[in-house]
């Protein structure tokens, strides 16, 4: 039903930003993908690595889901300079 969906979402998203170091998380696709978004001064690379894995573990544990869900850490730095 709409409101298991919608509990589904909101849950996936809850388990993500439960996390230390999480901006953003959105549930997309039907809730078939979560996109987490860092803050990259408190992940690096290797963490993202390792938080990917402890959300899908987590995510596992604690909902019931059909298929698989694909979680995705983006962790982004800009460098921008203007030339005058």
């Amino acid at each position: 039903s709409l409101e298991k969906y919608v509990e589904r979402l909101e849950n996936l998203e809850r388990i993500a930003a439960e996390k230390d170091g999480v901006e953003r998380v959105y549930a997309i696709q039907a809730g078939r993908e979560v996109r987490v978004l860092v803050t990259p001064e408190k992940i690096d690379d290797d963490e993202a690595v390792l938080l990917s894995r402890e959300i899908a573990r987590d995510i596992e544990d604690q909902l019931e889901y059909p298929g698989q869900i694909k979680v995705m850490v983006i962790r982004e730095s800009r460098a921008v300079e203007v030339a005058k």
